[in-house]
């Protein structure tokens, strides 16, 4: 069965850091890039980062950039974003996603084929 399930969520404090994962399984994680999202209530789903197939090329939206970082350990089929100095407008539902690709080094913000199921990151002022 090809999932990705996210995990790490929860209630932090503004200026507290949460570590979201998505654990791959039924497809070989490796020979897809993966992104993360969020949709805040009201709103729609929005880019946050993206990591090529290798780990060696990432992207951010300027709104996370120098706050979140995008990794990924293919050996453990597992993508993270380490979230630092949250903000109560990064309250969302977060979502990883996956997609396909023959370039070990592309990524993506964009048309991604797999996606989780979302995990709720709320935080407080």
């Amino acid at each position: 069965q090809v999932q990705l399930v996210e995990s790490g969520g929860g209630l932090v404090q503004a200026g507290g850091s949460l570590r979201l994962s998505c654990a791959a399984s039924g497809f070989t994680f490796s020979m897809y890039a993966m992104g993360w999202f969020r949709q805040a209530p009201g709103k729609e789903r929005e880019f946050v980062a993206c990591i090529s197939r290798s780990g060696s090329n990432t992207d951010y939206a300027d709104s996370v950039k120098g706050r979140f970082t995008i990794s990924r350990d293919n050996a453990k089929n597992t993508g993270y974003l380490q979230m630092n100095s949250l903000k109560p407008e990064d309250t969302a539902v977060y979502y990883c996603a996956a997609t396909w690709t023959i370039d070990d080094s592309a990524y993506y913000r964009r048309d991604y084929k797999l996606w989780g199921q979302g995990i709720q990151v709320t935080v407080s002022s």
